[in-house]
């Protein structure tokens, strides 16, 4: 008889379960308190039981590990400054979707050498979450494999489901699982709608099959994620994060019975991929926030330690603090972006206007 099955597998590698890598890296008391607190307070800002704004800050995708906690300690010494009016997350993404092909992110190829060590990259990306959130620094990262939360999400204040895959059913469902808040971003091509009725899903109870915390196969049963929000990201047509599109947003949320909350990606489309424009995308949000916007609850900013980005190459051979995928504002733009918002925040809460606006 023929083969009908894998004619296209090359290989089969078993994989540590999540339980057995839990154990060898367990959640630490600190770490536990970093994200149970951060997850209360990111909830209490979506849901506007908090009046400050969430900052999702960070990396594009993070290739060394040893870079990133130099980035953590300079984010987390800037978080404690800035905290009584914005609730900093740090951006750590260890998966990239990829439009055609590229690197897939440290828990694929940890190495950059197309070997796929996936073993290594869910330990060095456990190890380095429990370093982050240990200092007391709450992390946020995008969703991507299906099966990676079992091993990572326990350590998330906050997760993203990225614009290729809010269409997706697979990743509704998931999002209907998580424990964690969850940011839905607007599709490729700009679709509020899509993110909308990815947050109408993920809303609801779905059950769908995975792997549980020994690695076995089976069943899940969601009761529905509430702590959902939109993510308006910008799209082939343009940027979306002007007042119009905040507004367009807000009246297709209320319209689909949802309250009016947004999240501004100042990355991607809206910066039209050039890095240190996020800085001017941040002060039109910050505007409209102290204008009376506060269906803004937030951003995100794409940030590494150097400004920029580098082709992927082995880690020896790459300059330090550069990413190697999208392209990122260095930390001197990112803290003075951060001090700037956090300073006009302060004059729109004293009723004083803000530059180029109206008395907040």
């Amino acid at each position: 008889m023929d083969r009908t099955n894998d004619l296209r597998i090359l290989g089969i590698q078993p994989l540590t379960s999540p339980r057995a890598l839990k154990a060898d890296l367990p959640l630490t008391e600190e770490s536990a308190r970093t994200v149970v607190e951060s997850r209360g307070v990111v909830d209490a800002i979506i849901d506007h039981r908090d009046p400050r704004m969430l900052a999702v800050v960070g990396p594009c995708s993070i290739h060394d590990p040893a870079a990133a906690i130099d980035y953590a300690r300079r984010l987390n010494v800037l978080r404690r400054e800035i905290e009584d009016r914005i609730f900093v997350v740090m951006r750590i993404y260890f998966e990239k979707p990829r439009t055609r092909l590229g690197w897939r992110g440290l828990i694929l190829d940890p190495h950059l050498d197309g070997t796929y060590d996936v073993q290594f990259g869910l330990r060095t990306a456990r190890s380095i979450l429990l370093e982050i959130t240990g200092m007391g620094l709450p992390v946020g990262s995008e969703m991507l494999d299906p099966i990676v939360p079992q091993y990572t999400s326990d350590l998330l204040a906050w997760a993203s489901i990225g614009a290729r895959t809010t269409e997706s059913q697979t990743h509704r469902e998931m999002a209907s699982g998580l424990s964690m808040p969850v940011g839905l971003k607007n599709g490729t091509d700009g679709s509020i709608e899509t993110a909308i009725d990815a947050l109408s899903s993920s809303r609801g109870p779905h059950s769908f099959i995975g792997i549980d915390q020994d690695g076995q196969t089976a069943v899940f049963g969601t009761s529905g994620n509430t702590a959902g929000h939109i993510i308006l990201r910008g799209g082939r047509n343009g940027p979306n994060y002007h007042d119009e599109f905040v507004e367009d947003a807000c009246r297709l949320l209320n319209a689909a019975g949802f309250p009016s909350t947004v999240m501004i990606d100042c990355s991607h489309s809206n910066s039209l991929r050039r890095p240190t424009r996020q800085e001017k995308v941040l002060q039109s949000v910050i505007r409209q926030r102290g204008e009376g916007q506060t269906a803004i609850i937030g951003f995100m900013l794409e940030s590494n330690l150097r400004e920029g980005n580098q082709p992927v190459a082995a880690l020896k051979d790459l300059e330090y603090g550069i990413s190697i995928t999208d392209a990122c504002m260095g930390w001197e733009q990112t803290e003075r972006a951060l001090r700037r918002a956090y300073g006009e925040l302060g004059e729109a809460e004293s009723g004083h206007a803000l530059p180029g606006g109206k008395p907040g």
